[in-house]
């Protein structure tokens, strides 16, 4: 999984680091899943950024994946996302 980090649309205020997983990658149809590497509530009727490993900032949604918890105490859950911009290429090294 990568890494990355979640922000709050509404501040911009950082939320947690996150481990992803793209489902599909397409540039106008993204999601995927995340777990959150801390243990943080996470209103999933909110609208958040999340930074990606290449450092590409993209706007999405969250919805909990109430079937799936990963191992600890408190749980930390898996949610979807679902981008609602464009998911833009990366841009080359060299610019």
């Amino acid at each position: 999984m990568c890494k990355g980090k979640l922000y709050s649309v509404h501040d911009e205020q950082f939320v947690t680091n996150i481990s992803y997983q793209f489902q599909s990658e397409s540039p106008r149809n993204w999601w995927g899943e995340l777990i959150p590497v801390e243990y943080v509530r996470i209103d999933d009727s909110r609208t958040y950024t999340i930074e990606l490993e290449d450092k590409r900032k993209c706007r999405c949604y969250l919805r909990k994946r109430v079937n799936r918890a990963t191992v600890g105490i408190p749980p930390r859950y898996v949610y979807k996302f679902s981008g609602i911009d464009t998911l833009e290429q990366t841009a080359s090294k060299n610019d």
